[in-house]
């Protein structure tokens, strides 16, 4: 087909991003038509973008949502499940009191939390997360840490052997954190490089939260990070499944329902 878009490669890459974030999932040859070019430049965007970890390709289309082995980015993430995560950062809150120094993950779940930490000053916060310390940079009453580390795009955070040995420099009072699923009494994650800055948090803490809505759970991802047993308190959302609650009862975890 004669191509007849006038936008730049780059502009077309950050509409089909768009796009995709907002459907979820389509066909390469919607993106094809979408976008007036042909078929071997929409698979050449794909790959791009798939290369760059912000969409994730099936057959004969591209999807933003996640699977066992690739987790979403983080403009997905946000979209989703926005009641449930705010409902058990709400919960997460009244664990914190002021004077507290609170590490929190670079999870979608965590960022709802910080949004209500400037109502529990004075705090410390911890976090590897550029958006919450974009959030937090003006608030007087919290002493923020920034986590340093190689800077990952799909993820606006800082991973990597630097970011793991900040964390073990430090001791703090709460962790809270998040994870891409849960299944058989164990936390799993997609990507090895989180799953050791996960652990090093919880390590460095001496109460630790997991924080995670209905969808992430009695589901697999590659990576097993931790046992359920390893977190004071498990936090869900008032949506799990009567099964999971039980499986989670019978686990011997100690959990609390978020109400929405």
């Amino acid at each position: 087909m004669q191509e007849k878009s006038e936008r730049s490669p780059a502009q077309r890459r950050r509409e089909i991003t768009d796009h995709v974030l907002s459907e979820g999932a389509t066909s390469a040859s919607d993106l094809a038509e979408r976008f007036g070019v042909s078929s071997m430049t929409i698979y050449r965007d794909i790959d791009e973008l798939e290369r760059e970890g912000i969409l994730r390709k099936y057959r004969g289309g591209v999807t933003a949502q996640p699977s066992g082995v690739f987790e979403s980015n983080v403009a997905y993430r946000k979209k989703s499940m926005r009641e449930e995560k705010a409902a058990i950062a709400a919960r997460a809150a009244t664990l914190i009191e002021p004077g507290m120094s609170v590490m929190i993950d670079d999870s979608t779940t965590a960022l709802e939390l910080a949004r209500l930490l400037p109502g529990i000053e004075p705090l410390t916060v911890v976090t590897n997360f550029l958006e919450v310390l974009n959030l937090l940079s003006d608030e007087r009453g919290l002493h923020l840490m920034a986590l340093g580390g190689d800077y990952d795009r799909m993820h606006d955070s800082f991973l990597g052997v630097a970011c793991v040995e900040a964390v073990e420099a430090l001791r703090v009072d709460l962790c809270f954190v998040s994870t891409s699923s849960v299944y058989g009494g164990y936390a799993y994650h997609q990507e090895q490089r989180i799953v050791g800055v996960k652990r090093a948090m919880l390590k460095a803490a001496g109460r630790s939260v997991l924080m995670v809505d209905h969808s992430k759970l009695d589901r697999t991802a590659l990576h097993r990070l931790t046992p359920l047993s390893t977190f004071d308190l498990v936090l869900v959302d008032d949506r799990t499944p009567p099964d999971v609650l039980r499986s989670l009862d019978e686990s011997g975890v100690r959990y609390e329902v978020a109400p929405i």
